[in-house]
């Protein structure tokens, strides 16, 4: 069916040029078929968004869906302590439907933030339920929202991603740490093979990604199966990457090289790859992702929270390294709104330096925010611009409101002002799955109120799971005040990478 979005002022073309005259965006199924003079366009049924500004839909690069019920139970934590807390060594276990309505809770805010394209890096705790997994993928259909997931591939106990662990951790806790299960990776590429023929990103709405957490966390038997598949079969990859000073610390003791260059070592690092946070990149590994091909994505409202640091945007973005965004888990960002990411993306490159010249535009956010999380995904041509051709992941702003009035740069007001207030309208493959400021797939209020329930009951045992880390917590408090005294030659290599 041809739909034609009527009389919008539009942001255009893979370049993100506002154009202020009023065009007809032409819909031909699920992708854009024409942009022309507004009013002109005719065969179709007419959806009129008279005076709304019409912006890509966002591409929310990373978040962590098993986080969602854990928001706002955590503050002022560094990674390396924070991230027991959901993964702790005593599970919540949730039945489907609660994982069901765990992962609309990041569906929901997504499409009311802007973000038509989510990935979601999701950890399927301690055994592969393939009932709970079918409930992921439900949920991302039901909501109309344009879904990569991937299933927080590991092969190592999280024990064993710090240095030193054998030195300052209890044996007998060790011990236990070490024991816990974990999906084999046989069962990981058997999920895989189960949901690649009708979940491929290319051919479907939700699909897979691969997703090997991080390379302290893999053997690198691991990684190269994990490349060959993702290889094999055109699909994307992402693993988070030096997100943390002690990941520095973690690579120099592990691999004698940064973990830029031990991926590059082990051919890991092509197009279609992104590497979460990289937030500590010297000029060598910036020159060497731009070489490879691979995209690094920013996180910068999560790496505020954690206190990881500020990645250097600028110097990728000169070096010609694609850059895209994502929000993180909302364990410690308390919100995946991608708005904010995009505000939080242009400001925090400010206090980077004190050559003005050199912080992130309003527009560069936004073109990180859309067609580079497009490329990141190797999507790129595809998704994240309004031009023929393109998938029709659409959002229409009211430009009657309190962040665009009065109306004068529109893109520096959607990014720096608006957090979803203004939204009228969602498209995604063409479908309008929030039209006048109301969900069109789903009863929001009835799931907000079961999600609601759903957690109620769960309290009780996310307190037990909390108490459960305590043990742990405590010799990583060591781990994480001693790694300086303990590796003190990789402290200028550290210092200097944080200014």
């Amino acid at each position: 069916m041809r739909k034609i979005l009527s009389n919008v002022k539009a942001v255009l073309g893979a370049e993100q040029r506002y154009v202020p005259r009023p065009v007809d965006v032409v819909i031909e199924g699920e992708r854009i078929a024409a942009v022309v003079a507004g009013g002109s366009a005719t065969d179709g049924e007419r959806v009129p968004l008279d005076g709304c500004l019409l912006v890509p839909g966002l591409v929310n690069g990373h978040q962590h869906s098993h986080e969602h019920f854990h928001k706002g139970r955590l503050e002022n934590l560094p990674l390396e302590l924070w991230m027991h807390y959901v993964r702790a060594p005593r599970p919540v276990r949730l039945t489907p439907r609660q994982a069901y309505l765990r992962t609309m809770v990041g569906a929901l805010e997504a499409l009311r933030s802007g973000a038509t394209t989510l990935v979601d890096d999701v950890s399927l705790g301690q055994s592969i339920d393939p009932a709970t997994v079918e409930a992921i993928f439900q949920a991302y259909e039901d909501a109309g929202i344009r879904a990569l997931v991937g299933f927080s591939m590991m092969d190592r106990a999280i024990v064993d991603n710090f240095p030193d662990v054998d030195t300052i951790f209890a044996p007998d806790l060790l011990a236990q740490l070490r024991a816990q299960p974990r999906p084999s990776p046989d069962a990981f590429f058997a999920l895989l093979e189960t949901r690649l023929a009708q979940h491929h990103p290319h051919h479907n709405r939700v699909s897979i990604a691969i997703s090997p957490s991080a390379p302290q966390r893999c053997t690198p038997e691991f990684l190269a199966r994990c490349r060959a598949f993702a290889d094999a079969h055109a699909l994307p990859v992402i693993i988070h990457v030096q997100e943390t000073w002690l990941q520095v610390v973690t690579a120099q003791a592990f691999y004698g090289k940064p973990m830029v260059m031990r991926l590059a070592e082990l051919g890991f690092l092509r197009p279609g790859t992104s590497l979460i946070h990289a937030v500590w990149l010297s000029d060598p590994e910036i020159e060497c992702l731009a070489q490879s091909g691979a995209s690094v994505q920013h996180n910068p409202w999560s790496n505020l929270m954690l206190g990881s640091g500020v990645q250097p945007v600028r110097a990728l973005l000169d070096a010609g390294v694609n850059v895209s965004l994502g929000s993180d888990g909302c364990a410690s960002t308390v919100t995946g709104n991608m708005l904010n990411v995009l505000g939080s993306a242009a400001a925090l490159s400010k206090i980077r330096g004190n050559d003005h010249s050199r912080w992130l535009s309003a527009s560069e956010a936004l073109r990180a925010g859309t067609v580079g999380g497009a490329s990141a995904l190797g999507l790129g041509g595809q998704l994240g611009a309004i031009a023929p051709g393109y998938r029709a992941d659409l959002v229409a702003y009211r430009t009657d409101t309190i962040s665009f009035t009065p109306l004068t740069d529109p893109v520096r007001q959607l990014v720096y002002a608006e957090r979803g207030a203004s939204i009228d309208s969602v498209f995604v493959a063409g479908d309008a799955v929030l039209r006048n400021g109301r969900l069109t797939r789903v009863d929001e209020p009835a799931l907000l109120r079961e999600i609601s329930a759903a957690y109620e009951a769960l309290s009780a045992e996310f307190d037990l799971a909390d108490e459960s880390v305590a043990p742990l917590r405590a010799e990583m408090e060591k781990v994480y005040a001693r790694a300086q005294t303990l590796h003190p030659e990789w402290e200028p290599y550290a210092a200097k990478l944080a200014r």
